[in-house]
């Protein structure tokens, strides 16, 4: 599989929830590398910051219940936020991360070498 194949390139614990990146990406019809990607650019894949939150989601200061309820619940926020949703990809890391123009290119980097076929 190759998004868990990508998280243990990184070395990143999150491989054993590689098929909650998939189920939350089907489920709210977003990008199923846009997650994954954001985790190895906001927390090394869930090695830093807070151990559920590894979004940094609110700067990090928020604690979900667990990897797999941060997982869900920030996929449930970039389908059905009014901030997000109906955004492309790029769209809505725009909106992540709105101070820094080199966010965007930062994580679609990752999202390439989950898979290769064209970004939103």
């Amino acid at each position: 599989m190759a998004l868990r194949n990508f998280f243990l390139r990184y070395q990143s614990p999150l491989h054993e929830f590689a098929h909650v990146f998939l189920r939350a990406a089907d489920e709210h019809k977003i990008d199923w590398r846009l997650l994954p990607a954001l985790s190895i650019v906001e927390t090394g894949g869930g090695k830093s910051g807070t151990p559920s939150n590894v979004f940094g989601w609110n700067s990090g200061r928020t604690r979900f219940a667990s990897v797999e309820a941060g997982i869900l619940f920030v996929a449930s926020r970039f389908a059905q936020s009014p901030i997000y949703a109906g955004r492309t990809a790029i769209g809505i890391l725009q909106k992540y991360n709105p101070a820094r123009k080199s966010y965007p290119p930062k994580v679609t980097k990752y999202m390439l070498e989950i898979a290769p076929h064209p970004v939103e």
